[in-house]
Parts: C-alpha cells; sequence; structure tokens
C-alpha cells in the first residue's frame, strides 16, 4: 500500500507536466490515444512490464523497444517524454503516469469514469442507459466514460462505480441485502 502511494506521488508530478506540455502544444487529444495505446499494450504484456521494471536493462535498450513500438504517427513530444522517464529511470512508473494523464484529461474534458461490472456483456442500449444514470449522478459531467468488466459471480445485473459512489443493482447485491434483513 505504501508503494502505491510512494508511486501516485512520484507519478502524479510527471502526469502534470505531460500534460503542461500537451497544452501548451494544443495536443492532449492526441496525446490521449498514445496514452491509451501504451497503456494497452502495457496491460495487455507482462514481458513488457518486466523489461522497463529491470534495472540491468540499459537505457539505450530500453530507448530502443519505446521507439520500435511507438508507430509512425506518435507525436515526437510523447516520444520525447517517455525517453525522459527512460532517463530518469521512471520508466517503471509509466502505467501509474499514464492512467494519472488520463484522469487529468477527464477532469480538463469534464468526463466522468465510471467503472461497470456486469455478468454479461452489456448491450449498446444497456451502456448508454448506464451513461444516463451516471449523468444523473454526476451532473457536471459532460460525457461519461465507461470501464466494463465482465464477472460472472454477480449472477445478473450490473454494479456501477463512480468515484466513491457505488450503485449495486446485482443479484448478488440483492441476496446479500435480503440475507441481511432475514437475519436482523
Amino acid at each position: 500500500m505504501k508503494s502505491n502511494i510512494a508511486n501516485a506521488e512520484i507519478s502524479r508530478p510527471y502526469a502534470e507536466a505531460l500534460m503542461s506540455v500537451a497544452q501548451s502544444n494544443n495536443v492532449a487529444d492526441k496525446f490521449d490515444s498514445d496514452v491509451r495505446s501504451l497503456l494497452n499494450l502495457l496491460q495487455e504484456s507482462e514481458a513488457l512490464r518486466t523489461f522497463f521494471a529491470n534495472p540491468f536493462i540499459t537505457a539505450e535498450d530500453k530507448k530502443g523497444v519505446i521507439s520500435k513500438i511507438l508507430s509512425g504517427d506518435t507525436n515526437p513530444i510523447f516520444r520525447n517524454f517517455l525517453m525522459l522517464l527512460v532517463d530518469r529511470r521512471r520508466i517503471i512508473l509509466l502505467e501509474a503516469i499514464a492512467q494519472e494523464y488520463l484522469a487529468l484529461l477527464r477532469q480538463l474534458n469534464q468526463i466522468v469514469l465510471a467503472s461497470v461490472i456486469s455478468a454479461v456483456p452489456l448491450t449498446d442500449e444497456q451502456k448508454q442507459t448506464i451513461k444516463e444514470k451516471v449523468k444523473s449522478i454526476e451532473p457536471n459531467a459532460r460525457e461519461v466514460e465507461l470501464d466494463s468488466k465482465i464477472d460472472s459471480d454477480i449472477i445478473g445485473g450490473v454494479i456501477i462505480k463512480v468515484g466513491s459512489q457505488v450503485v449495486d443493482s446485482s443479484l448478488r447485491g440483492q441476496l446479500r441485502r435480503l440475507t441481511l434483513s432475514l437475519n436482523s
């Protein structure tokens, strides 16, 4: 836990610096797609995360891998930022920095992130209904971004998390509440 707090304290200023540079160059939205692509790659590849975390791999090798994995249309400013992270030995925090950057971008654009857990994949109509529900919870939100996960243990229904608020309309949650009411 202490490590996560320390990582957040280190990654936040880097994310803020990236946001500042992105805004001053009017490329915050372009960085959004670059950051999301890189974040997806990191989340899918344990080998890449291990490679960046390995202190015995030289900075030049890490920079070489970054150059190879970034597409040709990646913004040079973003590419230079990643090279700076390698030079400062902060590339291990890339995932945390990327998450912080996306949170700052959502805040800037008044986009609310809602985590949705469902037993089965949601239809487009269901996603739209959830977005409307979230907008009623967060009236200042211009848009809602859904982070959907599938968990068959909830049996049916959905669990929606927006910040610290949780709306549990899953069958598992309803059964738990019924059990508690019968036991009291």
